[in-house]
């Protein structure tokens, strides 16, 4: 775990550079904040924590079974693999490693073709620190990536999309290896009816723009879409728009907005917008500044009036485009979530906790930041992970060590038994122990 701390820490550096190289932009302090500080806070955590998590855990065996002694060993899988994407290469590497290596397995990582000047550094960073038969890193295209799959690993890790996670668990089954699936998918916002007043809303709509923008959106738990009171969209739009003006007031010339990864992404955004507008649909830009294919660079908009067979409704955006839902009632909000694939996120800005209370209840997502955005994430003592068609299993502290860990029950027989009395030829003594308790 030291060892892993010091790959990050003395080489934080030359990590968000290669980065920034792979992204054509990326802001050093967005890598700081999203991946280099969180993955430390996680180890450091882990190398805190880890000798308690280990401990073998008494439980007890009840009259039954006395005076033998039952506990619960975690033991180490195997050995790891683990898919990494290519949206927070650090992070989605590092951070599942730490839980794995915390549990005492050996790593195995793949890295995605479309950071290569991260996996270069990497891999050469991997044979620095580890020895390969404890953390080993490997470079390649989706034919690689589906190589790997296939490989016996005691468990295997997949961050990407829900399309691409369905191979992964068909590759995975051939050797039964188990699985743990963090997609994506479409994650809702919703401004609640009681947000306030226009500073209140201000700094709440602000707040829900940093997550549509932060990575050019280029995150799996940004917001997909939001809902917005109708008689506030106006005020929604002109908030949002004040927000990407403030947070980016050069967006074509500063260092701080990140470019889209790959010209076919590029292009896939455009495409999402012409389509809604071709649709009938309304774009909202937030900023004067120009997309520019050259750079990857695309400004952040909003979409509005869109048809419920849109493809920004249907398809993960994964870009900073955010629909916004006009709504009248609270009841049509719960009613359009629950219809729909379970969200990995899901997004609540409101003043009134029995609305709070309301929506948490009656929807379901893999987890929830009320009032903010992304930061259900960032506490280790909280699991992170998707249900449905958002994932399965989960990583992050505890919850990381007990996926990678197999909990085994151990039963201590005492020199002295009563369970002989069981044994046959069956007496009385049998017949009276059978019989007890005589209420269960």
């Amino acid at each position: 775990m030291k060892r892993l701390r010091n790959l990050v820490l003395e080489n934080r550096a030359a990590l968000a550079a290669a980065i920034s190289s792979d992204f054509g932009q990326r802001s050093r302090h967005e890598t700081e904040l999203l991946e280099i500080n969180h993955v430390l806070d996680g180890i450091a955590y882990s190398i805190k924590q880890g000798r308690r998590w280990m401990r073998q855990q008494r439980r007890d065996t009840g009259y039954k079974y006395w005076p033998g002694k039952a506990e619960i060993m975690p033991q180490p899988l195997g050995v790891v693999g683990i898919v990494v994407p290519w949206n927070y290469p650090l992070d989605l590497s590092i951070g599942p490693a730490n839980s794995a290596l915390v549990a005492g397995n050996r790593v195995m990582i793949k890295l995605s073709e479309l950071t290569p000047q991260f996996g270069e550094l990497m891999a050469r960073l991997a044979a620095q620190y580890f020895d390969p038969a404890e953390f080993a890193v490997v470079n390649g295209d989706a034919d690689v990536a589906r190589q790997f799959c296939r490989l016996p690993f005691d468990h295997l890790l997949f961050t990407g999309s829900t399309a691409v996670g369905r191979e992964v668990m068909r590759a995975a089954s051939d050797n039964l290896t188990p699985v743990t699936l963090e997609l994506g998918g479409k994650s809702p916002a919703i401004i609640g009816p009681g947000v306030g007043n226009s500073d209140v809303f201000d700094k709440l709509v602000g707040r829900l723009v940093i997550g549509k923008t932060f990575n050019a959106g280029q995150t799996c738990i940004a917001p997909d879409y939001v809902f917005v009171p109708r008689e506030r969209f106006a005020a929604f739009v002109a908030a949002a728009r004040r927000a990407v003006m403030q947070f980016y007031p050069s967006l074509a010339s500063t260092e701080d907005y990140t470019s889209i990864i790959s010209d076919r992404h590029y292009f896939r955004l455009q495409n999402l917008v012409d389509e809604a507008i071709a649709g009938g649909g309304k774009a909202w830009p937030l900023s004067d500044a120009q997309n520019d294919p050259q750079r990857r660079l695309f400004a952040p908009v909003l979409l509005s009036d869109l048809g419920d067979d849109s493809a920004a409704l249907k398809d993960e955006i994964f870009g900073p485009i955010l629909p916004v839902i006009a709504y009248d009632d609270l009841d049509e909000v719960i009613a359009y979530v629950n219809a729909r694939p379970r969200p990995l996120a899901l997004y609540i800005f409101e003043r009134d906790s029995k609305t709070i209370d309301r929506l948490l209840a009656q929807t379901v997502s893999g987890g929830v930041t009320v009032n903010d955005v992304f930061l259900h994430v960032g506490p280790d003592t909280l699991p992170f992970g998707g249900v449905g068609a958002s994932g399965m299993g989960a990583y992050h502290g505890e919850a990381g060590f007990r996926t990678f860990s197999h909990f085994k029950p151990v039963y201590r027989q005492a020199a002295f038994s009563f369970l002989p009395w069981l044994y046959p030829p069956f007496g009385r003594w049998a017949e009276r122990l059978l019989r007890m308790p005589k209420r269960r």
